[in-house]
């Protein structure tokens, strides 16, 4: 993997880059679509491609283990073969699964035990297997095995927590660089900064994950309840840490202004299930600002989904039709709609990236925050 820094805005943070890797390259920042299960929940491969304009997709890692399991991934090659997406695909490690498995799981320093939502068979990862899994699953990049504490939470555990996802860290490191790629492409680690809301935990995790000198890192424990503006200054500090010619990965993030926000701050790549699962409730986001599809304002609104977005569907369904859809519970509405909040997602990031490189993200990006965040 290879990152490139393009171009960083002069009255900011914001950061235009590269990545090049053995499925093809990516250009931050980017907004990477989540496949739990091997699919962007209701979309098409080629829809990711040539609708959405996807260049990286998620895998998780919790999920394909349980199932079709790791046997079905080594035989078929490997999640891009399993499920034809020949662009990069990153898996997480299973930690923020762990975390929201609160009930069904026991943590200890050699790893986590824990009840398959499934069956209620137990299971026990370790940074050792984790690495194993991801490897096996055949992910371009491949996360740490963390903790992701809870919000709130109180000092001493949150000082516990990192210090033993550091411990893990190392055991991630040590295993990963034992071990050879999969399926004949080169596979990356990324270490997880945490430390919650603390602001001096976060600056030990964040020179912590930075000494390790992987080719990316992440910053996880975040969007977990915590109020924004935890989140902004949080990743502000991080940020300032972490060195500026390696891509910077905010974990499930978020909304449109989060990502604004978190661009202004240094951010590269982020992802989130918001925009699908919203998507499925009828809440779109658009360019000029967020719908719910539902409300009986747009029953007999014959005006197109959102005329400046990039998906052909956007530019070919009416909102009145969308909510017949939707109120319905059709398939397609529900389709229809993720593959158009996927889009702005997307175009969001991209305009962000195409003013980053033109000087003009600092005047541009408060216009685009207010309209993003207005109710229509």
């Amino acid at each position: 993997m290879k990152f490139t820094l393009q171009q960083t805005d002069p009255k900011s943070s914001a950061r235009a880059g590269l990545i090049e890797t053995d499925h093809g390259n990516i250009e931050t920042p980017i907004f990477m679509p989540v496949g739990t299960v091997g699919t962007v929940k209701g979309v098409h491969q080629r829809e990711l491609k040539e609708d959405i304009h996807a260049q990286i997709i998620l895998g998780n890692t919790y999920h394909l283990y349980l199932r079709p399991g790791i046997e079905t991934m080594e035989a078929a090659g490997g999640l891009h073969k399993f499920n034809g997406w020949d662009k990069p695909i990153l898996t997480d490690s299973g930690g923020y699964q762990v975390y929201s498995l609160s009930g069904r799981r026991k943590i200890k320093e050699e790893g986590v035990t824990f009840q398959s939502h499934i069956d209620g068979s137990k299971h026990f990862f370790t940074p050792e297997n984790v690495m194993d899994i991801q490897r096996s699953i055949g992910a371009d990049f491949i996360m740490a095995f963390d903790e992701c504490t809870p919000y709130p939470c109180e000092y001493r555990y949150a000082k516990n927590s990192m210090e033993m996802t550091h411990r893990w860290l190392k055991r991630c490191c040590d295993h990963f660089d034992q071990t050879d790629n999969r399926y004949g492409y080169e596979q990356t680690l990324i270490p997880i900064v945490q430390g919650s809301t603390y602001k001096d935990l976060r600056k030990i995790s964040a020179e912590t994950i930075a000494s390790f000198d992987r080719p990316a890192n992440a910053i996880g424990g975040l969007s977990v309840g915590e109020p924004a503006e935890d989140m902004y200054s949080t990743t502000e500090i991080v940020c300032s840490i972490l060195p500026k010619d390696k891509p910077r990965y905010l974990m499930g993030v978020g909304t449109p202004a989060n990502l604004l926000e978190c661009i202004a701050r240094g951010i590269d790549m982020f992802d989130c299930v918001l925009p699908t699962r919203n998507a499925r409730h009828g809440m779109l986001f658009t360019s000029e600002g967020i719908i719910n599809i539902k409300n009986l304002k747009w029953k007999n609104d014959f005006s197109l989904i959102d005329e400046k977005s990039p998906s052909s569907s956007s530019r070919f369904y009416t909102k009145a039709y969308l909510r017949h859809l939707i109120q319905s519970k059709e398939l397609l509405g529900a389709q229809i709609a993720s593959i158009h909040n996927l889009s702005f997602f997307l175009w969001l990031v991209g305009q962000a990236r195409e003013h980053i490189l033109n000087g003009t993200f600092s005047s541009w990006q408060p216009k685009m925050l207010e309209q993003v965040q207005r109710r229509l």
